[in-house]
């Protein structure tokens, strides 16, 4: 389970977060790091240093431009946010994300990415859109401010104390399934999700029931709606062969241009 697990950083703007962050990960058996679009350079001798030993993560991990490359291989996204939002998206705390996991990554394929934001921004609302749920350290509300590193410490604890207690107890087959029963089509990848999402953007654009100039939070809701269900890979292809039938009727239904001198 631990190796199907990703600590993705976004705009990490000290190297000593990033050799905090795979000391920590180093600790708790993760070694799976992604970098997106950091504001220092990994390879600073402060990351080393932080890394106390962990130095094989820090040249290991992965440099990304975009969020969507780091996670595109993943079936579940969760982002760690202390901010509320205006739109409510299904938040977990970090011990009931953990005892989720073996039920999540039970499926072949699965693999799941913590993303974690800047430190003085956080995640901003289009990446907290791109997860499939949030989750939330509950800190003393009186002193909240949480070190990078320290959160990926906390997340990692509880993501090997739910391998540990996985790994104690004889679970039967069912109890290990996502739904409670082996299910007959892997998770759908992030990828598939943000080209499905684009889909059917265009879709319901030329249908003219989505107006991007005027979106009225309509994709984010429809994205809030669809990874909520946590889509199979067949799920998916339904979906996209439903919009892509729905295109082909638009065009053949579209009024043929007209020709000088009609």
């Amino acid at each position: 389970m631990l190796d199907r697990i990703r600590i993705v950083l976004i705009g990490t703007s000290h190297p000593g977060n990033i050799g905090g962050a795979a000391r920590a990960m180093r600790n708790m058996g993760l070694d799976d790091l992604a970098l997106v679009a950091p504001r220092c350079d990994p390879k600073d001798r402060e990351a080393y240093s932080r890394a106390s030993g962990a130095n094989a993560l820090v040249d290991a991990a992965r440099v990304h431009d975009q969020l969507e490359a780091a996670v595109a291989d993943c079936t579940l996204v969760v982002g760690a946010s202390a901010r509320s939002r205006h739109l409510p998206w299904p938040m977990v705390s970090p011990r009931a994300l953990a005892e989720n996991l073996p039920q999540a990554l039970a499926p072949d394929g699965a693999r799941l990415a913590l993303v974690f934001g800047r430190e003085d921004t956080g995640l901003t609302n289009a990446e907290l859109q791109r997860c499939h749920q949030h989750v939330h350290i509950p800190t003393n509300p009186d002193f909240s401010s949480l070190n990078l590193a320290a959160a990926v410490q906390v997340l990692a604890y509880e993501c090997r104390q739910a391998w540990l207690t996985a790994s104690d107890s004889a679970a039967d087959d069912d109890a290990a399934q996502p739904f409670g029963v082996a299910w007959d089509n892997p998770p759908a990848s992030h990828a598939d999700m943000e080209r499905f999402f684009a889909h059917l953007e265009r879709t319901l654009t030329t249908l003219a029931f989505h107006d991007p100039d005027n979106p009225r939070q309509l994709m984010a809701r429809l994205r809030r709606l669809f990874l909520r269900a946590h889509l199979d890979s067949m799920e998916m292809n339904i979906l996209r062969g439903i919009l892509g039938t729905m295109d082909k009727r638009l065009r053949d239904t579209a009024p043929s241009p007209r020709r000088d001198g009609e």
